[in-house]
């Protein structure tokens, strides 16, 4: 039987994606892998040799000179994947995956407090966005093909492939006409988080050691209760970012922040003899599940990260937000009457979700870190936190959206 235009044309586009798919997942999962093992080592090596903070001013001149000379526009971060989606000009630069990945690890080494998200994410959107040199990509097609690159690092770096499929879709404010890209994105999401494991790299787990209560109406006003306070904690840590981000551009010399910064930081973690709130922070994350955290805990991270960053250092805003989210719910066990754990959890997403908009993906990532019994409580405190986190998120590219029509509908 003869194969018609229209049966070539199924076939090319067929191929078309199972060759980009196949190739953005073992790509950026592998990159992924490397990545994770390598800030695992320099997380260990800084812990081993606690004098290595003093060079932090130094790495941050680094990590400047390295985007003054070859960065831009890449310094702009997650918010040019975004722009690009949103407004497509250029091809995203390849050179961003190396920079950021480099930067990241050179933050971390140092003490800088810095997140990985945001460094798998633009990985995966640099890695992606080269498929153009190949294929002939539309321009709706290369919106899906950003967001399959945001949706692989997101799934790798985390090992929660469901939500990196939602929130790939949901940071960009993707319309019902785009969920055609879900499949790929899905697809793409499982194959990355499968390549990543491939390496022998393992996911930090945060298990939920107490009985969950029944959801009664009482229950119910807590978890209100608790997501609102998640959702001003959320708008809390993007107006601080702005407001540092504000003072550091008032340094002329861009060259000069993350020396300044740096050194700053150097002084305070020096005067506070205290490492407990540098790098990922991760044992504090896990403690914060078991044993009540410190009422201050989470307040420190979010200055110091929203600091660390907007001096220049590189690192992604997520795990700090899981840190934060995750030692404020412990430490409001003292006053809501639910088990620590989780507590610890409906705060570890829920900020996250005020932060950065992305309700679902955040209630999706629930129930792929703590299972199913917590996530009626999880869910309510996501839309809570959403909900008051105010009118913008830490993507100041993010545009409309649900948050944004609510806004306008009660005119504030």
């Amino acid at each position: 039987m003869a194969i018609t235009h229209s049966n070539q044309s199924n076939l090319h586009f067929f191929l078309k994606w199972l060759i980009s798919c196949s190739a953005i997942g073992f790509i950026v999962g592998s990159i992924c892998a490397f990545f994770l093992f390598s800030l695992n080592w320099v997380t260990q090596y800084r812990e081993a040799h606690p004098w290595i903070i003093y060079g932090l001013p130094l790495a941050g001149f680094a990590i400047a000179l390295s985007y003054k000379y070859w960065g831009n526009p890449s310094s702009k971060g997650n918010n040019l994947l975004i722009e690009e989606y949103l407004h497509p000009q250029r091809r995203i630069p390849l050179i961003m995956a190396p920079l950021v990945l480099f930067g990241t690890l050179l933050t971390h080494l140092f003490g800088g407090s810095a997140g990985r998200e945001g460094t798998a994410v633009q990985i995966g959107g640099a890695v992606s966005d080269q498929l153009n040199r190949w294929f002939d990509f539309d321009k709706t097609e290369r919106r899906i093909l950003i967001s399959i690159g945001i949706t692989a690092g997101f799934a790798a770096v985390f090992g929660t492939p469901l939500a990196g499929t939602i929130f790939g879709m949901e940071v960009l404010l993707v319309g019902k006409k785009r969920y055609f890209g879900i499949l790929p994105c899905l697809f793409t999401a499982y194959l990355a988080n499968f390549s990543c494991q491939l390496w022998n790299i393992s996911h930090t787990h945060y298990p939920i050691h107490d009985v969950i209560p029944m959801l009664s109406l009482t229950n119910i006003g807590f978890s209100l209760a608790a997501g609102i306070l998640f959702g001003v904690t959320a708008w809390l840590f993007t107006f601080t970012s702005d407001f540092f981000s504000l003072q550091f551009k008032r340094i002329k010399a861009t060259l000069l922040r993350p020396v300044i910064g740096g050194i700053i930081l150097v002084l305070i973690v020096t005067i506070s003899h205290s490492s407990n709130y540098i790098g990922l922070g991760i044992p504090m994350i896990q403690n914060a599940f078991v044993d009540q955290s410190n009422y201050y805990d989470f307040i420190i991270k979010l200055l110091l990260t929203t600091f660390t960053l907007s001096a220049g250092f590189k690192g992604g805003e997520v795990t700090p937000l899981f840190f934060i989210g995750a030692t404020l719910g412990s430490a409001l066990s003292t006053v809501i009457p639910l088990p620590i754990s989780l507590l610890a959890a409906m705060g570890f997403v829920a900020v996250f979700s005020g932060a950065t908009n992305t309700p679902l993906a955040c209630i999706v990532m629930g129930y792929e870190l703590f299972g199913s019994q917590p996530i009626l409580f999880i869910t309510i405190a996501c839309i809570a936190a959403f909900i008051f986190s105010g009118k913008k998120g830490i993507y100041i590219a993010q545009k409309g959206g649900l948050k944004g029509r609510l806004y306008r509908r009660l005119n504030l």
